[in-house]
């Protein structure tokens, strides 16, 4: 028997011993039990909507070979960003690496198949794209074993047990970059902390955004001592990305005239669209040339949006997949983003923003993306998830938090009354996201510490 095999029998034998660990077996069983419910679910979903049919044989470990099969052998760095938000935070991170350490392979992973369509706009220095494998030990294992990374890298908070233990076993170290911990995250990693403390003893270090996430890491059994604190990567992403060209594309596609301003709704949950119409009936009475775009969190929700329009007599209506299919935006007032990756795009047409998630108890959305085109931004109250974010733009004049529709209204008509005034709030946004760029510089030279020479 070779050296190699007899190291992966040893390796096996021993991952077999750990997996009789009772957090292992609990896990692993409620685990299984979950996949007795979802499968058929992601089953449907496949045959009927097409949703998972690009990733779901990969996440089993299928068709990775051929993929990784190319590889140099040089120090590998596996990042994994789990969709769009995190994948937009790797980017800067990921060419960071590259042009500190260009002789690295990057084996780029996301969970959803956006991620990966974002991925492969963004991330031009993956020498391999693929689907992150389910938490399943024995696909695990399959694919780190077809990876062979040096050192794996997740980008914010993606904890899964069976993956952190094998690479452990693997002598394969684990970083936490770009780091974060919601409030609603932290009370549920808290009432299971038990679990996570073993979990993070994996970790041979947690780069945290902020010192709140940094507590919150802290306080559900990370190591302090491997707990550091670095910035967001996302300002450096964003930054880079709000470019004239993106700007000029997308008016492209809607036909923008000159004399039309826009009311830009990104990221609504369900309720919200029922304030946003309200908001933009009353709006058209003051301002004639305002025209309505709505970018649905979730875009399977477009057809109910589009009801709802309906029913609210706003029939004057065209769809960017409908664009997209070669038909030209004449006269409609409103667009209904029914397509994904288009919103950061869509916030350079803004006038005028709302944020959701915000509304709704969802915790928020990004409001960086909106802030660095050096727009004025309205959400609601519910913006646990980003309350840093909040915080600068509300110091920076650039956030409006508002309770309801009527304060919305008022909020962005108190905002038109004075364009300067509305300008300049929307320039110290935009300041604050260039101000706080660096992070994805720091990342890397952390990341390049721990693969070595």
């Amino acid at each position: 028997m070779s050296p190699d095999k007899r190291t992966e029998k040893f390796l096996d034998t021993k991952a077999e011993k750990l997996n009789k660990q009772p957090m292992y077996i609990l896990y692993n069983t409620l685990l299984g039990l979950a996949a007795i419910i979802g499968i058929p679910y992601y089953f449907f979903k496949m045959v009927f909507t097409g949703k998972y049919r690009k990733s779901f044989i990969q996440k089993l470990g299928g068709r990775q070979a051929q993929i990784l099969a190319g590889l140099k052998n040089t120090p590998r760095v596996w990042v994994h960003a789990v969709s769009v938000g995190e994948v937009t935070a790797a980017a800067p991170i990921a060419a960071s690496l590259k042009q500190l350490r260009p002789d690295v392979q990057i084996i780029f992973s996301t969970s959803t198949e956006t991620g990966q369509e974002m991925a492969r706009r963004l991330v031009k220095d993956a020498s391999a794209l693929i689907y992150y494998p389910l938490d399943i030990p024995f696909v695990v294992r399959k694919m780190i074993s077809l990876a062979k990374p040096d050192i794996f890298i997740m980008v914010e908070t993606e904890l899964w047990p069976n993956f952190l233990k094998t690479c452990q076993e693997y002598h394969i170290k684990a970083l936490m970059v770009n780091g974060r911990i919601s409030q609603r995250s932290y009370h549920s990693y808290k009432l299971t902390r038990f679990f996570w403390r073993i979990m993070l003893r994996h970790l041979s270090a947690a780069a945290m955004i902020s010192e709140v996430d940094a507590s919150r890491v802290k306080d559900i059994g990370m190591d302090s001592g491997k707990i550091k604190i670095m910035g967001n990567a996302k300002y450096d992403a964003l930054a880079a990305m709000a470019a004239p060209e993106l700007h000029k594309e997308i008016a492209g596609l809607f036909n923008v005239r000159e004399n039309e301003r826009f009311f830009v709704a990104g990221s609504t949950h369900e309720g919200e669209e029922k304030v946003i119409i309200e908001v933009y009936q009353e709006l058209i009475k003051k301002y004639d040339d305002f025209r309505l775009i709505i970018v649905p969190r979730h875009i399977e929700r477009s057809k109910e949006v589009l009801n709802l329009l309906h029913k609210n007599r706003l029939d004057d209506v065209i769809t960017v997949s409908r664009m997209k299919s070669g038909q030209e935006r004449q006269d409609e007032r409103i667009i209904v983003v029914d397509v994904i990756g288009e919103l950061f795009k869509v916030y350079s047409l803004a006038t005028i923003v709302y944020c959701g998630g915000s509304l709704v108890p969802k915790g928020g959305q990004n409001i960086l993306e909106a802030a660095a085109w050096g727009k004025l931004i309205f959400y609601g109250p519910s913006m646990e998830d980003f309350t840093q974010e909040k915080n600068l733009l509300e110091n920076a004049e650039a956030g409006v938090t508002i309770r309801n529709a009527e304060e919305l209204l008022q909020g962005i008509v108190a905002a038109l009354a004075n364009p300067a005034e509305l300008q300049r709030r929307g320039a110290r946004g935009k300041a604050i996201v260039a101000a706080n760029m660096g992070a994805a510089a720091r990342y890397a030279e952390l990341i390049n510490r721990y693969i070595g020479k």
